[in-house]
This record gives structure tokens, sequence and C-alpha cells, in this order.
């Protein structure tokens, strides 16, 4: 982990100071963008091994990458470098640090050019957005920001440089060529979709592969409707477990009242009436193992309690259910709730993830309450009848 947090906190509260002092206009170029940054720059650094210091070398300059549009719009590489010199001598991390944060700042300006692992961590971290699921809303704020500064750009040439840059862009560490690229040829497809569509809404023509109305209604996911099913079958779910729950409280009362009969009562009676040994044990022994499934079916099976970015950013984590997040500091979990409702195919499987593992539960409990019913109805009646065979055969003189 980090040598000296301090640095990195500090440096944290410096560029915060100044990045919150950028007008709203700056849309793109904020803190919002300058925290995913250093989010994505610790995950890539990690991934790619870096030790300690380098790691504190990559979260110094991804908090300090972008100070630099304080000042100025152009250029804002060099002007953010020239702001972080002195407050880097301050700090006194030493040259040979300081001149490695001031490489990987300048690794970042278009088009990147690192020279180190820690600039090419850098680098992937910066444009981590180009694989994210938050791509197009992330690239609509920076077409804004750049409406705001330099003028309006329409939406369709937008797109034409937004697939551009798609299409040259390339990871340069090994997590982002592995698992960011694909992600980003994804967001690609997309752009070219959005675009088609853009390009056939301006000529006024219907898409090559226009549909009749009724076939765009029948196609059309009905989100409403997909609310309300997920609605629904949770609020079933929840009604079995609480009747399964209720079943299993039932079978465990019934069962304990009888054992506790047989204990305080008519063990005290078998040497008068050894005659009645088997039927006893017969009972005792299906009441016990009935109660035995019973409680297995009410018994609680909590899970480790944790997820990782790394589960997230794979859409492998189920933060709906509370056995996967109740060890996790409340301001990781909101970082992953926003995750998750930033996009709609993370939640809607999670959503999906969840009502198929409410049912695996259920399944499991109805299981042991059928086996604890079962012993019990069977038990029961076999044991009645050994009490009558030996009342009948050995009756008490």
């Amino acid at each position: 982990m980090i040598t000296d947090i301090s640095s990195v906190v500090r440096t944290q509260e410096f560029a915060e100071s100044l990045l919150r002092t950028l007008p709203s206009s700056m849309e793109y170029h904020n803190i919002h963008h300058t925290r995913e940054v250093v989010e994505a720059a610790e995950l890539l650094g990690k991934q790619g091994g870096l030790n300690s210091e380098e790691l504190e070398n990559v979260l110094i300059a991804a908090w300090l990458h972008d100070i630099g549009y304080v000042k100025s719009c152009q250029e804002h590489e060099a002007v953010g470098v020239e702001l972080a010199k002195p407050f880097l001598d301050e700090i006194a991390i030493g040259p040979e640090r300081t001149q490695a944060v001031i490489d990987c700042i300048m690794a970042t300006k278009m088009p990147q050019n690192p020279h180190t692992k820690t600039a090419e961590i850098l680098c992937d971290a910066d444009l981590y957005h180009l694989s994210s699921d938050t791509f197009f809303e992330r690239s609509e704020s920076l077409r804004q920001e750049m409406k705001n500064n330099f003028g309006k750009i329409g939406k369709r040439k937008w797109m034409q440089g937004s697939i551009a840059l798609l299409e040259k862009h390339h990871y340069f560490t090994a997590y982002g060529k592995e698992v960011l690229a694909p992600l980003k040829e994804k967001n690609l497809k997309k752009a070219r979709r959005k675009l088609a569509e853009l390009e056939e809404e301006e000529s006024g023509k219907a898409p090559e592969n226009h549909k009749p109305e009724e076939e765009i209604k029948k196609t059309k996911r009905p989100e409403r409707g997909i609310e309300t099913m997920f609605r629904m079958t949770s609020q079933n779910h929840f009604q079995l477990s609480a009747m399964a729950d209720n079943k299993a409280n039932i079978m465990i009362s019934v069962n304990t009242i009888i054992v506790s009969l047989i204990i305080s009562i008519l063990i005290r009676k078998l040497e008068e009436w050894p005659q009645l040994v088997i039927p006893t044990v017969m009972l005792t022994a299906s009441c016990l193992t009935a109660t035995i499934f019973a409680i297995l079916a009410t018994r609680p099976n909590v899970s480790g309690g944790r997820f990782s970015k790394e589960d997230i950013h794979q859409k492998q984590a189920n933060l709906l259910f509370f056995g996967n997040f109740h060890k996790m500091d409340l301001e990781d979990y909101e970082w992953g709730m926003k995750e998750m409702m930033n996009d709609s195919d993370f939640l809607y499987s999670s959503m999906t993830r969840d009502i198929y593992y409410l049912g695996k539960v259920l399944g499991k409990k109805y299981k042991l309450l059928r086996f604890s019913y079962t012993i019990f109805m069977f038990g029961f009646a076999a044991s009645v009848l050994a009490f009558g065979i030996a009342a009948y055969y050995f009756p008490v003189k």
C-alpha cells in the first residue's frame, strides 16, 4: 500500500481547492472527472503491480493532471505543471519523484505519449471512460463544455469526432488492452449506430431497417411493465419465504412440546413400563429429526459481506443483497450503487440475480421443510402404532 498517505491526502486537498473554483461551464473537466481518474488510476496501478511509491506518484499526478484548467483551457497540462511545482516542493517528495509526477501529467496531453509505466497508467485512467457504461453521458458533458467555451457543436459532428477518437485510441497497460479495450469496442459499435440514427434524422429519411409502427410497439421494452414484474416477483418471493418460516416455526413448536412431555413424564415411567421403550425412542427420534430439519430451513446463511471495485466493473456484484455489502464502508457502497444505477443493464441484471438467488434459497427452505413434515408424519404415525401394539400385546399390569 501507499507508504505516506499524507502526501496523497494533501495533494487531494490542494487539487480540490483549485478545482472547486472552476466555473459551472466546465461540465466535464471538473472535480467529478478528477475523482473518477483517481479511482481508475488506483485500480490500474494495483492491476499493474506498482510498488507503493509508484502508486503514490500516479495518484498524486491524477489529482493534479487537470488543475491547469483553473487558468486556461489551452495547454492546460503545462499550466498545471507550473501550478503543481511549488506544491510538490512543499510536500517534499524529492526531485526524482517530482519529475515522475510531471512526466505523468504531460503524457496525458493529446495525443497521449507516455514513456514510463506510471505515465501509461495515468493515460489509461484519464480515458478510462471510453470503456465505461457512462461513456455517452460523459461525452455529452464534454460537448456541452466545448459549447460553453468555444461555441456550438452539432451532435452529428460531435459523434463523428467521438468515433474517430475511439477508433484511433489504444490503451497502454495490460489491463487496458485485455479488459478495457473490448468494452471500448462495444461503445464504438453503439456510437456508430447512434451516428447512423442522427444522420437519418437530419436527412429526414427512414432508416434502412425501419420497422412498421406495430412492430416497434412489440419490440419496445415496456419499462413500467418490467418494474412491475420485478416488484411483484420480489413480493411473491418474500411472502413465500415468510410462509416457509411460519411452517418451520409450527413444526419446531409442536415437536419441542412433544419432546418436553416425553422427557418430563414418559421417561420416568419406562422402568415400570419397559414395553414402551421402543415406541418412546421412535417418537423422540422422529420429533428430534423433524425439528433439526425445520431449524435448518430457517437458519440464516450470510456471505462474506464485501465486494471489490473490480466486481462492479465486471458487473458481478449483487448490491441488492445485504450479504454482499454488510462489511463495506458506506462510501464504497454508495459508489457501487451509483455505478449500478447509472447502468440500466447492470441494474436489471442485479435485480434478476437477486430474484434468482431468492428462489434458490426458497427451494432449499421448502425442500428441508418437506423432509421435516414427512419425517414427522411417518414417524409420528409409526410411533402411535408402536404404542398401540405395545399396549395390546404387553398390557400394563
